[in-house]
């Protein structure tokens, strides 16, 4: 049995500690934001959050993340209002949309690491995340654009 906390919920899986912890969010919990896309840590469609940092879900093995704090896009905000997810959502970033948890949980780190990135900062945070469509222009400006709405919520407080 592998315990770990998966978006502010603990779990107790029954599941082997060398599977996948992609599978373990898919299959086991039911949580399919998070994408399959290479199986190899080269897409970043997997990407999910563990104790903070952005991890390659496909090759995580559930034994490391034992005990630990998971978050999926799923447990990223409450009502899809993280700042990325509105941002993304202001610029119709997706054309497949496949890629996108992934991307999105990929800049909800750089944003909190760094929160006003420049292109150069954002092209080297996402340069792990394919994005099939080339939608890589239209990411950038919501990055950036997430970025204002995050530095505004935290001048209104």
């Amino acid at each position: 049995m592998i315990q770990l906390t998966v978006n502010g919920k603990t779990e107790n899986l029954d599941v082997s500690p060398e599977m996948p912890l992609l599978w373990a969010i898919r299959d086991t919990l039911g949580l399919t934001g998070t994408k399959f896309g290479c199986g190899v840590a080269q897409c970043g469609a997997c990407v999910v959050h563990l104790d903070g940092e952005a991890v390659r879900s496909c090759v995580t093995k559930m034994s490391r993340a034992r005990g630990k704090n998971v978050v999926t896009i799923e447990g990223l905000s409450q009502n899809n209002d993280h700042p990325a997810q509105k941002a993304w959502q202001e610029i119709d970033v997706p054309q497949c949309g496949y890629c996108h948890s992934g991307q999105i949980m990929s800049a909800a780190v750089l944003l909190r690491e760094n929160p006003n990135p420049t292109d150069q900062d954002i092209d080297d945070a996402m340069a792990g995340n394919i994005c099939r469509c080339g939608t890589y222009p239209r990411i950038r400006k919501a990055i950036h654009l997430a970025s204002q709405m995050q530095e505004k919520t935290k001048s209104d407080k």
